[in-house]
């Protein structure tokens, strides 16, 4: 079951980026998630573009293909922001919009969660840290649908089958096992605080739902799925556009040529 995890004892390089990209973030989403309880749209918009400078500026260190899933990953999310929130009802911002800081902030959730995932801590104790998040996530669900939970949260029980399937069957689960850190750190906050408040009935499927539901890291794993998945076929895309571009430059250079003779 744990044959996709690397296996403890090996030694893997300790990079201090990916630490200083994990903890600037989680301090990130803290501060900006506490100044936003109360904040004005004029404070939304200015968080906005802190996290629009703090994402480029940790991009700056990243190759292409990362910057990329990045790129992607905030487009794909922002768009079911929309859709979830505004449009559905899923769950609702203070002010029923989405904030200027939430696009760059999925962006620095997804460049944490790729950062944790090859980290030396991540890839030595990955199997202790999938039982570890599968324990937590499940006893978090079995309160939800227990009866002992405020609302009921059967939403979040069948976000958490999703969160296994692609923590066992998905092609990066190292990346979904962080996703699931950063993402429970944020909503814990983000709901706490009342930057948001989850529907106690989801529109979609008529079940009850927790604030937030136990399996929402599994929306992450989504992103981060759309994300690894898109990059490499953008990249190809983007490729063959700069070759024909080029070939074309070179016919253009051989008839100025054949024209000048």
């Amino acid at each position: 079951m744990l044959r996709h995890f690397p296996k403890a004892g090996v030694a893997y390089i300790h990079r201090k980026r990916d630490y200083f990209i994990a903890g600037f973030t989680f301090f990130c989403v803290a501060v900006c998630l506490l100044s936003d309880a109360n904040a004005s749209i004029e404070k939304q918009n200015a968080l906005g573009v802190c996290g629009w400078v703090f994402l480029i500026g940790l991009l700056l260190g990243e190759n292409k293909e990362i910057r990329v899933q990045v790129a992607i990953a905030v487009a794909f999310a922002t768009i079911g922001e929309h859709f979830a929130s505004p449009f559905m009802g899923g769950y609702t911002y203070r002010y029923h919009n989405v904030p200027a800081y939430v696009p760059p902030g999925h962006g620095m959730v997804y460049l944490t969660a790729v950062a944790l995932a090859r980290s030396g801590l991540f890839q030595t104790y990955a199997r202790e840290i999938a039982g570890f998040v599968v324990l937590v996530c499940g006893a978090w669900s079995f309160w939800g649908i227990s009866g002992f939970s405020e609302q009921g949260d059967a939403v979040g029980a069948l976000l958490f089958v999703v969160f296994l399937i692609y923590l066992f069957k998905g092609r990066s689960p190292m990346v979904y096992l962080a996703a699931f850190f950063i993402t429970t750190w944020l909503e814990l906050i983000g709901t706490a605080v009342g930057t948001w408040k989850w529907a106690a009935i989801d529109p979609v499927l008529k079940l009850p739902q927790g604030n937030p539901p136990s399996g929402v890291a599994a929306w992450y794993c989504l992103v981060d799925a759309v994300a690894l998945g898109g990059a490499p076929r953008l990249l190809a895309i983007g490729k063959i556009m700069r070759e024909r571009l080029k070939a074309v430059k070179s016919v253009k250079t051989v008839f100025q040529v054949a024209g000048d003779e």
